[in-house]
């Protein structure tokens, strides 16, 4: 824990934060001593500003009042995880609620979403939860083989929609608020992996022989059978002299994974299906890892890049009342 002290004020926050990391920390931190009082919550015993007190926590203070009751029964018919830290000031999982649910749940959802997505015609509304699911997965199914209920790929949002020649489609998305990095290969950091689990081995090689992954060899996720059968969508491979998804690739590898396997699934109704990050527009610690997996991919369209702020100007643009007091709330609580 590292103590900053910044213009009259005392800020505990984690020991390590680059300088977006600590200008939206301070920030965010204002605002809960402003409408939400002092008190702070612990993490391994010690208190951090950031988090909320349990008593405050349980009332959903970070969701935006008009969507509790959404939320609410959307847990109720699509119960998901509730990350560790929803109730922490900077949770991504609460950021990306408050961004897409007061969209979703207006009746010019499909203008403002049209406006980011231009293939977007209608939304299928009678699919998933008014058409759209939180911590999205292809749930029975389970194509990449990794989802348990502590761990696993899922999208942070799904949404299901038609597009301009009738076809069910999802858009799937992986929302980014202060993280520096997507997440990073977890047989590669594996304490138990073992010296035949040769992270070195180039994307041409394991197409041949997966078994040196340690995600193949012993957890048997489905990982390379699916990029096996989309070689195509990964061109530029030969320019990683190992694996290229030991780092933050590994995120948005295996989330458009999932995405290439629900449209390839006859089992699943959506005939196409694309992957979008969408993150804070100040955030620029994640431009390297997303600019290497555009590369990667030779750009392809399935996969594309969002800021918050677009939605929001998207929703701006519909002059409605009740969004601009969303917005507002969001931009300027």
């Amino acid at each position: 824990m590292r103590v900053l002290n910044q213009d009259d004020k005392t800020y505990r926050l984690p020991s390590l934060l680059n300088p977006f990391q600590e200008q939206m920390y301070t920030h965010l931190i204002d605002w809960k001593r402003k409408y939400l009082g002092e008190s702070s919550g612990t993490s391994r015993g010690i208190s951090y500003d950031a988090i909320l007190p349990d008593e405050a926590a349980e009332h959903w203070p970070l969701i935006y009042p008009a969507i509790r009751e959404a939320l609410q029964e959307h847990l109720r018919l699509f119960p998901f995880r509730i990350h560790k830290y929803f109730n922490h000031m900077a949770s991504s999982q609460a950021a990306n609620i408050n961004l897409f649910l007061p969209i979703l749940h207006h009746p010019r959802a499909v203008a403002i979403l049209a406006r980011l997505k231009p293939d977007l015609q209608n939304l299928a509304t009678e699919h998933l939860d008014h058409g759209y699911r939180i911590e999205f997965w292809d749930e029975p199914h389970g194509c990449l083989g990794d989802k348990n209920t502590v761990s696993g790929t899922d999208a942070d949002l799904g949404i299901a929609y038609y597009n301009h020649d009738g076809e069910l489609c999802l858009w799937l998305i992986e929302h980014k608020l202060t993280e520096a990095e997507f997440t990073t290969c977890g047989g590669f950091r594996s304490r138990g992996r073992q010296p035949r689990h040769d992270c070195g081995k180039t994307f041409a090689e394991l197409m041949k022989d997966p078994s040196p992954c340690d995600y193949h060899d012993v957890r048997k996720f489905n990982y390379w059978q699916i990029t096996a059968a989309n070689q195509d969508f990964f061109p530029n491979h030969a320019a990683y002299s190992g694996c290229p998804f030991r780092g933050g690739m590994n995120q948005l590898w295996r989330n458009q994974l999932l995405a290439l396997a629900i449209e390839q699934d006859e089992r699943q109704p959506f005939q196409q299906v694309t992957f979008s990050v969408v993150r804070h527009p100040q955030n620029n610690f994640l431009d390297k890892t997303i600019e290497d997996y555009q590369n990667l991919i030779g750009n392809n369209q399935k996969f594309t890049i969002y800021t918050s702020v677009e939605f929001i100007a998207a929703a701006e643009a519909q002059a409605d009342d009740d969004l601009q007091e969303w917005i507002t709330w969001y931009l300027n609580p």
